[in-house]
């Protein structure tokens, strides 16, 4: 597996705007589609291709089309925030949903909603979640979207704190990490440091 951290400079710019506390809802959601966008370009950097038999205005030739489906798998609530950006780079990209909480007794995270379309055993899924924290929560989406057939995933957050990093990599070794930052840490709280608060919150205006 692999950790790439995307230290462009519009994203670093984009990214800081969101960690001002002061920045509004709707600002976020701004710079969350626009970081969400330029991570897309990478994410996809690998995704297979094939021939296109086309014409030019000025003489037949073979181009290069995508020969691999993509499904977005955004972890609910907060990794629908990173849908639209992605979809509007790939308007082709199926989109499911996994829906994660905490069980109150337990503390482990546990599956209350899913929907995906067909075909995960042969698409790239694209795991969605603006924060990695603890890593529970994206740990068991992985696992269960593995169990639903899928066999070439990514996990694509926009902050990861070391914990939540290490704990993808023991249990999905096989599954790649892209960030927009990898924080400091995870203060008493479970927050990432420096973070940027519970994006869910931010993102829909729930923080109040």
């Amino acid at each position: 597996m692999s950790v790439t951290i995307l230290d462009h400079a519009l994203i670093q710019h984009k990214l800081t705007i969101m960690r001002d506390k002061n920045t509004s809802t709707y600002i976020f959601k701004q710079n969350l589609d626009e970081i969400a966008k330029l991570m897309a370009f990478e994410v996809t950097r690998h995704v297979s291709l094939k021939d296109k038999a086309i014409e030019t205005p000025v003489c037949a030739m073979l181009g290069k089309e995508m020969d691999q489906q993509i499904i977005l798998a955004p972890i609910l609530r907060a990794g629908i925030g990173l849908v639209d950006g992605f979809r509007d780079i790939i308007p082709t990209a199926k989109i499911g949903h996994i829906g994660m909480e905490r069980d109150e007794e337990t503390l482990i995270p546990r599956e209350y909603y899913a929907k995906f379309p067909k075909g995960l055993e042969d698409a790239l899924v694209i795991v969605l979640d603006p924060m990695l924290a603890t890593g529970g929560s994206a740990n068991m989406a992985i696992e269960n979207i593995k169990q639903r057939g899928a066999k070439n995933i990514q996990l694509v957050c926009l902050v990861g704190a070391p914990e939540g990093v290490k704990a993808i990599q023991e249990a999905h070794p096989d599954v790649d990490i892209t960030l927009a930052s990898l924080d400091e840490k995870l203060n008493e709280h479970g927050y990432i440091v420096p973070g940027l608060g519970d994006a869910g919150d931010r993102l829909f205006g729930t923080d109040e």
